[in-house]
């Protein structure tokens, strides 16, 4: 029989690597944050102390131990998507933590029975780094470097820009690859944990490593990138940069129903201290459900439901060479951005239709085709066509390839925008597309619980109509985008 002290207790599974204990912890200190910050309100409100409403939130890092660690197969032989999370969700579904957080990119696009993404914390930023030595950027590379990374999105969408590249396939934790890099080694790189040893390793074999951004960010080796990849260079993967808090299905409403004694008016009474105890339990629990609902971040979850929505309907995981990058925004004119040629050859034409846009391409220097959609989700049908320049290309407005958004009114209209790219695997070959639907709601917020279902449905009609059109543009032609399909990586039991 669990105790009131592990009742009120909040254990949250992590892996064990360096970024994911340190990506757990932030989390962990958000989630008590915005406890206190419930808490306090509702001192404020009522003249009651923040104890009584579980202000101080108890959550203990539980190390999990994952398939994926220590193991430096390649991720395309390991399964790709879900080796990283299988353990954490059977640890969750066998009870052995609460919440787990994972790199959202790293989960699989199939729900499992009995768990539930509770909240996805605000983004950071998608993009993609070269970390290079001597401070070298992808262009100023010397012919035939050696660059390292372990995804193949990454490897096709480099050689698409430098076909002279020798591309690596690598392994390890954030710092194993960067000491791969010579040079980097004696910039504050840090250690991470033992992992199984390989001969092709070797301390600055490597001219450079591309890495996601916000890793390195949230470990504090910003300064190692020597280079921030532009969106027009390199379309991140879906999910990248984004977190995922997963419990059990309905655990917050079980934690705080079953935290209460069966007499609920006399649960913190001092003269009984099982109830005050069950009490006690019950207001963390509270303070759980509230810190939970303040740290979801709604533009994020859209971004990513798009995003994952589109991998799903392709039938694709993290091994396939898919960028994907879903950005919100408001107003017509910002509608009409990011929609220009790829400074590495991206030729593509963009047509607007019923609010939607999208482009296409195949392999560097051919043609350009354009194409009109049918519409995706909820659109204005404005009819109009995409605005050009005086050299034929569409124009781009105020997009510059970084991912930010523009100042809007609150009253804007809310525009969920979802560009994909799908590259051969020696990045002769490219087909892309870009869509965007308007939302329920205004650039203030969606509004009701009936506007934020709608928005997220919108969102993953989205995802699906940006596959398809990469689907019927080819994109199965040039990759097979079911090599490697995973295990299914959390069957219970």
């Amino acid at each position: 029989m669990s105790t009131p002290e592990e009742r009120s207790r909040v254990r949250l599974g992590t892996r064990g690597s360096r970024l994911a204990l340190t990506q757990s912890g932030q989390v962990a200190d958000a989630l008590r944050r915005a406890a206190a910050n419930s808490a306090a309100a509702v001192e404020d409100d009522h003249g009651e102390g923040p104890d009584e409403h579980g202000g101080d939130l108890d959550i203990e890092l539980v190390t999990v131990r994952t398939d994926g660690d220590g193991d430096r197969t390649p991720l395309r032989s390991l399964g790709g998507v879900g080796v990283f999370a299988a353990r954490l969700r059977h640890a969750l579904l066998d009870g052995e933590v609460d919440l787990v957080v994972h790199s959202f990119k790293d989960l699989p696009t199939q729900p499992v029975e009995g768990l539930e993404v509770i909240c996805v914390p605000p983004r950071e930023d998608p993009r993609d780094a070269l970390c290079a030595r001597d401070g070298l950027t992808l262009a100023t590379l010397p012919d035939g470097a050696r660059v390292g990374t372990g995804s193949p999105r990454r490897a096709a969408q480099l050689l698409a820009a430098r076909p002279d590249l020798e591309v690596v396939d690598l392994r390890g934790n954030v710092p194993t690859r960067l000491a791969r890099v010579r040079g980097l080694g004696a910039v504050g790189v840090g250690a991470d944990e033992p992992v199984a040893p390989s001969r092709a390793d070797a301390a600055g074999d490597l001219d450079a490593v591309v890495l996601a951004l916000s890793g390195l960010r949230r470990l504090g080796l910003e300064h190692c990138a020597s280079e921030v990849l532009d969106l027009e260079m390199m379309l991140p993967a879906p999910a990248q940069g984004a977190l995922a808090v997963e419990a059990r299905a309905g655990a917050l409403e079980a934690r705080e129903g079953g935290g209460i004694s069966k007499s609920a008016e006399t649960a913190g009474d001092p003269e009984n201290p099982q109830r005050s105890e069950n009490g006690e339990a019950a207001a963390s629990s509270t303070a759980l459900t509230r810190a939970v609902a303040a740290l979801d971040d709604e533009p994020t979850r859209l971004a990513v439901t798009a995003e994952r929505s589109l991998m799903a309907r392709l039938g694709a995981g993290c091994a396939a060479p898919v960028g994907a990058w879903a950005r919100l925004r408001g107003g017509e004119q910002e509608r009409r951005e990011d929609c220009g040629e790829r400074e590495a050859g991206w030729n593509e034409t963009f047509c607007r239709y019923d609010n939607a846009m999208s482009g296409t391409r195949r392999g560097a220097g051919c043609a350009s085709s354009s194409r009109q959609s049918d519409g995706v989700t909820a659109g204005r049908a404005d009819g109009g066509e995409g605005t050009r320049s005086d050299d034929g290309r569409a124009d781009r407005g105020a997009g510059d390839g970084q991912p930010h958004g523009g100042t809007t009114s609150s009253r804007s209209p809310r525009v969920l925008v979802l560009r994909a790219v799908v590259t051969s695997l020696d990045g002769g070959q490219e087909v892309g597309c870009e869509l965007s639907t308007e939302l329920p709601g205004t650039a203030g917020g969606s509004g009701s619980p009936r506007e934020a279902a709608a928005a997220v449905r919108a969102a993953e009609a989205l995802g699906v109509r940006v596959a398809e059109i990469l689907l019927e543009d080819g994109a199965g032609d040039i990759v097979d985008l079911h090599a490697n399909k995973p295990r299914r990586d959390c069957g219970h039991g």
